[in-house]
């Protein structure tokens, strides 16, 4: 049966308490505080609903997972790096990038980053535990991504892009930035080709535990300034 919380009550069950139709689905309800969304992270879950829904929360097997060292760079994304045709940053402006995730995209209807869960991840970022990444072209934004830092692991999020390869050339400066800084692993979530040409693969839940016990708590000398 699926797991109702409470708002007093942080707590999720066990990972493997997650239904297998739909695959993931752990608990519902609860709320979107800092405190929640980190016990939730921490946990092995992540946030996705639509609006009228109650907060969903999910943990899939197989997890999307991309490993920093396995980044497949296609030549013309290469092209387009050497090129420079994008300014890239980190953390400049962490609400715009999710303004702009949470905005109608032609091949979706509706978006699941409701009011509700952009202030919530704003308030992350103001605690600094979410992070953005920006493409810019001039003054003007055309892509970029957000996520969330933990120990050496990063939870990717969102992402959107306004001018071809803007996102993926985003996606690249943030897993080599990644890497430098020592992280071992991006939870991608959910499979979709768009990962998949860029390198990330399915891991197990059960593996993907394995990398939260051993790397939650691990120091990484990431900056976020760029």
């Amino acid at each position: 049966m699926l797991t109702w919380l409470t708002r007093d009550d942080l707590t999720f069950p066990p990972l493997d308490r997650a239904l297998r139709d739909p695959n993931g689905l752990l608990a519902a309800g609860g709320d979107l505080s800092p405190e929640r969304l980190i016990a939730a992270y921490r946990h092995g879950c992540f946030p996705w609903y639509e609006q009228g829904q109650p907060v969903l929360w999910w943990s899939p097997d197989p997890r999307m997972v991309l490993l920093p060292e396995a980044l497949h760079v296609s030549r013309s994304l290469r092209k387009v790096i050497r090129e420079e045709r994008f300014k890239v940053t980190l953390d400049k402006d962490f609400p715009a990038v999710i303004r702009a995730c949470a905005a109608p995209r032609a091949y979706a209807q509706g978006t699941w980053i409701t009011p509700a869960v952009e202030q919530a991840y704003v308030d992350l970022h103001g605690r600094g535990i979410a992070h953005s990444v920006e493409a810019w072209q001039g003054d003007e934004l055309v892509g970029g991504l957000y996520g969330i830092a933990m120990g050496r692991l990063f939870f990717g999020e969102s992402m959107f892009s306004r001018v071809t390869e803007a996102s993926k050339v985003a996606f690249v400066t943030l897993v080599e930035h990644l890497q430098q800084a020592g992280f071992v692993l991006i939870d991608c979530q959910m499979h979709t080709r768009h990962l998949e040409s860029l390198g990330a693969r399915e891991i197990s839940r059960s593996a993907f535990a394995q990398y939260l016990d051993t790397y939650l708590d691990a120091p990484a000398a990431v900056c976020w300034a760029r």
